[in-house]
Formats: C-alpha cells, sequence, structure tokens
C-alpha cells in the first residue's frame, strides 16, 4: 500500500471514528481535514515523504473555497425550497387532500394506504422535506388505518417510505445540492429535476401497485374502509378543490424552470409566494407560524451549509494527499465494464447509507467519484439520478436511516420498532428493484431531460 492509499484509508477511518464518538458530521470533516493537514504538512516537511501536498496550497487556499460554496447564487434556491416546503406543511393542503381522497376510494381494499401514496407524491412535489413529510404522513393516517384493522407493519412501513419520496421527486433540494457538487451544465438542476420526475413517479406507482397486490393476496392486510356516505359528484368536486392548489404550485415552480422563463433560484422564490398565498387562501397563515416556519428554515440552512464548511475542508486535504489519484485509480482498476463500475459504486453509496446520511454522501463521495465516471463516458444525469435513486434508501436504512427515527416518533404506542423495520423491508426491496430498472433501461432517466433541453 502506498502512502497516499495509506493516508486516505486512515482518513476515512479517522472521520467515522469520530461520528461514531458522537461529535458532529460538521465538526468530524472539519477534524478529520485539519488533522491530516497537520500529519501531511509533518511528514513532508521533516520526514521528506513523497507527497504532492503543500500547506500553502491546501490551506491557504481554504478560505476561498469556502466562500465559494456559501457565495454560490444557486445555494439561494436552498433555503427557499425549504421554506416553501414548511409554510405548504402548515397549510392544510395534506389534510384536505388525504379526506377527500379517501371518500372517493370508499370500499376498495387498500384504500387509505394507496391514499397515503397518492398524497406523499403531492407533498414531495411540493415540499421536498423528507422529515416533514414522513411525520406529517405518519400524523395523518397511522391511527386512522390501525383503527381501519390495517396490518401495522403495513401501515407505518407506507407512511415512512412514501415520504422518502421528498428527496427524489422534484423540485428536490438533494437535487440542487447534487446540480451543484457535480459542476457541469450537462447536469444543471433542470436537468436532473426532469432525470428524476419520471423514476420518482415510477416508485410511487409501484408502491401502489405492490399494496393493491398484497391486499388483494391478503384481505386482512388492508381491509376496505367503508363509509356511510355514498360516492357523488359532490366527492370529486371536493378532491379537485383540494388537489388543484398544489399542482398549480408545483406547474409554477417547475414549470418557469423547464420552460427556461425562471432560473432554479426565482423559481424557488415564486414556491415560497405561491405557499404563503395557498396557506392565506387555507386560512392556516399567521405571523406565529411564518415566524416559526423562518426558525425551522434557518436551523436547517445552517445544518446544512455547517455540513458544506465541513466538506470542502476535508475533500480539499483528502485531495493535497492524492485522493483523487488514489480514487481514480480504484475506479479505473474495476474489472468491469462502464455499467459495472457504476453498480459498484452504487452498491458502496447503499453501504454508506447505513451510517451516513444523504448529505454527507452528496458533499463527500459524489465529488470524488463523479469526475472519474464522467470520464468513462457515463452520462452525468442518468449516473446522478441512479445516485439521488441509491441516497434515498439512506433515509429507511438501520441503525441511520433517519424517516425510521422521524414515523416512530409520531406513530402509536402500539407500533414497535420491529413493526417500522418490518414494514420498510417491502419498500427497500421496490427501491432497490426501481434503481436497477434505471440502471438497465438508461431512457427512463435521460429520455425527459433530453426531450426537453435537446442533446
Amino acid at each position: 500500500m502506498s502512502m497516499e492509499q495509506l493516508l486516505v484509508f486512515l482518513m476515512f477511518f479517522c472521520f467515522m471514528v469520530l461520528l461514531l464518538v458522537g461529535l458532529p458530521v460538521a465538526w468530524a470533516l472539519a477534524a478529520s481535514g485539519f488533522l491530516f493537514a497537520v500529519i501531511g504538512h509533518v511528514l513532508v516537511e521533516y520526514f521528506s515523504a513523497d507527497l504532492w501536498f503543500t500547506w500553502a496550497g491546501t490551506i491557504g487556499v481554504m478560505p476561498g473555497r469556502i466562500y465559494s460554496v456559501v457565495a454560490n447564487e444557486l445555494m439561494v434556491a436552498l433555503p427557499l425550497f425549504i421554506l416553501m416546503g414548511i409554510v405548504l406543511d402548515c397549510s392544510g393542503v395534506a389534510q384536505r387532500t388525504m379526506s377527500s381522497i379517501v371518500r372517493v376510494m370508499n370500499g376498495m381494499r387498500g384504500s387509505y394506504a394507496i391514499t397515503v401514496v397518492i398524497v406523499g407524491i403531492l407533498l414531495a412535489a411540493s415540499t421536498g422535506i423528507v422529515g416533514a413529510s414522513v411525520a406529517m404522513l405518519g400524523l395523518l393516517s397511522l391511527q386512522p388505518m390501525l383503527d381501519a384493522k390495517y396490518n401495522k407493519s403495513l401501515a407505518v412501513g407506507t407512511a415512512c417510505s412514501v415520504g422518502t419520496l421528498g428527496i427524489l421527486i422534484p423540485p428536490s433540494i438533494m437535487l440542487v445540492i447534487m446540480a451543484d457538487r457535480l459542476g457541469t451544465p450537462d447536469a444543471s438542476v433542470g436537468k436532473l429535476f426532469m432525470g428524476a420526475l419520471i423514476p420518482g413517479l415510477m416508485l410511487g406507482a409501484m408502491y401502489i401497485i405492490y399494496i393493491l397486490i398484497a391486499s388483494f393476496l391478503d384481505e386482512d392486510l388492508a381491509p376496505a374502509i367503508s363509509q356511510k356516505e355514498g360516492f357523488s359528484p359532490k366527492i370529486l368536486l371536493d378532491v379537485f378543490i383540494a388537489v388543484i392548489p398544489p399542482l398549480a404550485l408545483i406547474f409554477a415552480v417547475l414549470g418557469s424552470i423547464f420552460t427556461g422563463f425562471a432560473t432554479t433560484t426565482e423559481a424557488s422564490a415564486v414556491g415560497v409566494l405561491g405557499a404563503v398565498l395557498l396557506a392565506m387562501v387555507f386560512g392556516k397563515f399567521s405571523v406565529g407560524m411564518f415566524r416559526k416556519a423562518l426558525y425551522q428554515t434557518s436551523r436547517t440552512t445552517a445544518f446544512i451549509f455547517a455540513i458544506f464548511i465541513g466538506a470542502t475542508i476535508f475533500a480539499s486535504v483528502l485531495r493535497g494527499l492524492g485522493g483523487d489519484d488514489v480514487i481514480r485509480d480504484l475506479i479505473v482498476g474495476l474489472p468491469f465494464g462502464e455499467t459495472g463500475v457504476v453498480l459498484s459504486i452504487l452498491f458502496l453509496v447503499f453501504l454508506l447509507g447505513f451510517f451516513l446520511d444523504w448529505v454527507e454522501i452528496t458533499l463527500i463521495i459524489l465529488p470524488l467519484v463523479a469526475p472519474v465516471v464522467f470520464l468513462l463516458g457515463v452520462d452525468p444525469v442518468w449516473f446522478a439520478v441512479l445516485f439521488a435513486i441509491c441516497l434515498q434508501t439512506s433515509f429507511l436504512t438501520p441503525p441511520v436511516g433517519f424517516a425510521l427515527f422521524y414515523i416512530k416518533g409520531v406513530a402509536p404506542p402500539q407500533i414497535s420498532t420491529l413493526d417500522v423495520y418490518k414494514g420498510i423491508v417491502p419498500f427497500l426491496v421496490l427501491q432497490v428493484a426501481a434503481l436497477l430498472m434505471v440502471l438497465f433501461f438508461k431512457p427512463l432517466a435521460t429520455w425527459l431531460p433530453q426531450h426537453v433541453y435537446g442533446g
């Protein structure tokens, strides 16, 4: 093992150890970076180690690199999309939509679980905040499904898994960050939004098909909910009134980006305005609510940008120690073709999802592997969408799957942790199946961007 390979391995090992002892992610990244910057400096200056590392070339340029991260205009869209999602969550859109759709599917097996999927897709396309979506779906649906004698694992697995669609279906804050980290016009925010749209909706459809088949094979799994009120045109009108406002907001935001009428940052501002107007129309807007939304937005944004800064320090030192060369040689040396290399990287990302959140994986791993993969001729949008689908599993894989903690925090007492773990297994299988479908059928991710943007 060469000196560069040893230092890269030890640097990642140090980062994992600091995480395991409870240090916050941003601090663990920065601490690992500065520690190995000192180690690299000592090895070069006092032991004449054969390294390209220089203190001035790595630490000296750090302020400029950090400034370039926080000054990026694209990153302005991040807090705005977060604020849009939080305000929409407070507007009562989800409650109105769920109650209306349940009435339409009166007497159908699995109707409540299917409704949760539909509402989850709407939330995903209008909020993009997994924690809020999972918690809201859990609060709205778990107790009614349990009261209707639904299987506990199916009920909690549905609410938990559907809530994670917000990280994939645009406008997704993860895709915004990925576009920034990839740093290529071939993987712009608009193209990633387009590329992820079909796989995201396809995954939601797969959830619905699974629920229909499972409830048909086992009538005790998701029994039909019989309501006194019969079907009527008024019910359809209620659904129309409940669904049209969030759909209009989604089309306003995504349509302005896709048509080139507005940049991603400008579209995010339109989204915030639309969310505020919806909250006003539904009578949910207040100064206190908006102040709380601003506070939550500030906290979430600060958390993400702290990791941005820590990851910038970590990545700069890693590159100074020759990490880019080590990773490039490792990827190029894999005895596979293009698909095999991509599959190997996705498998690594899937394993990392057991221990790291999507933010850390996106900021640390993606910038290291993407340039090498692109040199092999891999389509940037296809690779980014595959990476995003794989990252979605990190919300559901224990022990760090945050969606599991969100759903357990709002679940009724009779739902145990084992019920949560059992419930997400079928949906994890569906996610892997969707990943493989996109892997072996590229047009699922590339056709829409190519059709809209050309190329």
